[in-house]
């Protein structure tokens, strides 16, 4: 089998000549794509998802031997969640290779964090099923590099953040509304306002509902933990 030209390239930047180019193709292939012959990436995500925790459980063992289990836990998470992997994607231009069905290319699915996030981890067991792993862990070392040593010591994500704080207050969890949606279908801003029990509330916009909550708990944590230091 002969990779097209786009998937060669992505060969090329991912640093993987595939002996099975067919898992290539997989794992590029959106759902909305598939059929009986062409089957999706959805059973290679399941898989590299687990093949890249087990990479990442490794690195972060190995870059501090004196970190306790709950020191390390948000860490990984942190370097697992679906945002970080559709940030390598991006950096990979992972994007640029999807196959989608056309309803998805015209709503921006190549720019999706859960779409790039999903196919980045597809890759990751592609790899792994193609050349072991030993292969993959080298591919995600060379591709999350230096984010695994500087990792922040508290990684936990701000919309977890925010809800720890506050429920040691005795607040219920807060709050997420979206205030506003603006842009083509393709490439769509969000805005989302956050908003605690006792009043206090931030907004913020991103390109993904999901993003825009996480910034908007980014800037009330900043805010109140600024507040409680003045």
């Amino acid at each position: 089998m002969r990779l097209a030209a786009d998937l060669k390239a992505l060969e090329g930047r991912l640093g993987h000549q595939f002996r099975k180019p067919e898992l290539l193709v997989r794992a590029v292939t959106h759902s909305s794509i598939s059929s009986p012959t062409r089957p999706d990436n959805q059973r290679l995500e399941f898989l590299g998802d687990r093949v890249l925790g087990l990479v990442m459980a490794e690195a972060l063992l190995a870059a501090d031997m004196q970190a306790s289990e709950g020191q390390l836990a948000p860490r990984f998470n942190a370097l697992v969640r679906k945002e970080s992997c559709a940030e390598v994607a991006r950096e990979i231009a992972l994007g640029e290779a999807l196959k989608l069905g056309r309803s998805e290319m015209m709503s921006g699915g190549r720019r999706k964090d859960a779409l790039l996030g999903d196919a980045m981890e597809a890759v990751i067991a592609a790899v792994y099923l193609d050349a072991g792993f030993d292969a993959a862990r080298g591919l995600v070392l060379r591709l999350w590099g230096a984010r695994i040593g500087t990792v922040a010591p508290d990684a936990r994500d701000a919309k977890t953040a925010l809800q720890e704080w506050a429920q040691a207050r005795g607040m219920a969890p807060p709050a997420y509304a979206e205030a506003g949606r603006e842009g083509p279908d393709h490439a769509p801003v969000f805005t989302v306002t956050v908003t605690l029990a006792n009043g206090a509330a931030e907004t913020a916009r991103a390109t993904s509902k999901r993003a825009a909550e996480q910034a908007a708990a980014r800037s009330l944590l900043a805010r109140l933990e600024q507040d409680s230091g003045s």
